[in-house]
């Protein structure tokens, strides 16, 4: 059933909230008013949004964009930057569309939603290559997804569940809103900016019908063996008991993508073999065992501590370089400023990569990242000037003093073990 009317639900209240969901320390957008600027005259301000929102006459304004680096080879990823004002009234339309979308979105999409997560993802990603004991998997990448996402499809799409006029006004605005980069505005035909608040929402609408609906329901009945997905926006992972299935999904896939104005990264994307070791036999007879990488993990086989094969989780080496290129980069310009406040920091960074990072079988990782964090530190605090030298006698009585936290499991793929 499609509803048309649910814009009337957005009122002053409710835009009181989407702004309190709304981050506050991001980049300001063209227009350059701050979140602290914004609310210095909050309902007033909301008021005059949610007027103008009614009565359609609101414009969305030209998203700034902005590259940030996307590996550790040069390559960058395009963010747009909306202003705040629009920020929360995407916000708003989001939280109206999740109270539709949540009744559709299957079981294998973790990314964007609420009440679920990227470690959620993993989890289940996890568990289903336990059960099946490994299996064929297609580790997929799609080209320039958010660029790409065809407008016409995404209106056909939302057609199904969303007919109200003014919301699917709103997402009309946004999606022709021009994009300001280098001084120059252009209007994209296809693609919905990276870094818009309702993009993930759109992109998991887009992608529940072009591929999750797809491999539920005529992929699964067609399998000769068990098979599932695990998808976190645009990055998904396909796992089949059978190379036969495997093989027909990996032929048919690009088929289903093409037709919906997408493609896939063929030199990123593969079909690879990730079955269980047979217990007791050679472990690969000359060849080493086949990983694949998913939300920032490299996914391999290996002993546990009884001896047991498992599929374990590393951090990927592209993750784990450029948040050490981070790491040193703060640490060159702020090498200047007191231990304390340099110790506070890192610790927070530390705590906060253990946070994501730390889940069972990384701790080795983990532990690489601290000592590389700890060199680091030496490195920059050693270029405070020519005249200080800080030997390793000498920093390790600073860290004595400003310790770094311990590298720890907090994610832990057995939640009665898991630290509290």
């Amino acid at each position: 059933m499609a509803f048309t009317n649910l814009s009337h639900h957005i009122d002053l209240d409710f835009l009181r909230e989407a702004f309190r969901r709304t981050r506050k320390d991001g980049a300001p957008g063209v227009d350059g008013v701050t979140a602290q600027e914004y609310e210095g005259d909050l309902d007033r301000s909301l008021q005059d949004l949610l007027e103008r929102m009614k009565s359609g006459t609101y414009r969305a304004p030209a998203v700034r964009r902005v590259h940030i680096p996307k590996d550790g080879r040069g390559k960058t990823r395009p963010i747009g930057i909306p202003t705040l004002e629009d920020k929360v009234l995407q916000r708003a339309a989001t939280m109206v569309l999740e109270a539709v979308y949540e009744q559709d979105f299957l079981d294998c999409s973790y990314g964007f939603r609420p009440g679920r997560s990227a470690h959620q993802g993993l989890q289940a990603l996890w568990d289903g290559l336990m059960r099946m004991g490994g299996g064929f998997v297609l580790d997929v990448d799609i080209q320039g997804f958010f660029d790409n996402l065809d407008h016409t499809h995404l209106r056909a799409f939302l057609d199904r569940r969303v007919c109200d006029r003014g919301l699917r006004r709103l997402i009309g605005k946004w999606l022709n809103a021009g994009v300001l980069e280098a001084g120059e505005l252009h209007y994209p035909d296809a693609g919905t900016p990276q870094g818009g608040v309702i993009s993930p929402l759109l992109a998991n609408v887009y992608l529940h019908e072009v591929l999750d609906r797809w491999f539920s329901e005529t992929v699964l009945p067609l399998m000769e063996g068990r098979a599932f997905m695990v998808r976190y926006a645009d990055d998904f992972v396909m796992a089949f008991t059978s190379q036969r299935d495997a093989e027909r999904v990996w032929r048919a896939l690009p088929k289903r993508f093409n037709r919906f104005g997408l493609s896939l990264n063929m030199e990123k994307s593969r079909i690879l073999e990730f079955r269980r070791p047979r217990p007791g036999g050679p472990e690969r007879e000359g060849s080493r065992p086949e990983t694949f990488d998913f939300l920032g993990f490299t996914h391999h086989w290996g002993r546990t501590l009884k001896g047991k094969w498992a599929v374990k989780r590393r951090t990927a080496r592209g993750r784990l370089k450029r948040a050490l290129k981070r790491v040193a980069d703060w640490c060159r310009d702020n090498r200047h400023v007191p231990l304390a406040l340099q110790h506070r920091r890192l610790s927070k960074g530390l705590q906060g990569h253990y946070a994501y990072y730390g889940i069972t079988g990384n701790i080795d990782a983990l532990q690489r990242f601290r000592e590389l964090v700890r060199k680091a530190w030496r490195k920059w605090l050693n270029r405070r000037s020519w005249m200080a030298r800080l030997s390793w006698e000498k920093m390790a009585l600073l860290l004595q003093r400003f310790p770094l936290p311990r590298a720890r499991v907090v994610q832990s793929v057995y939640p009665r073990a898991a630290n509290p």
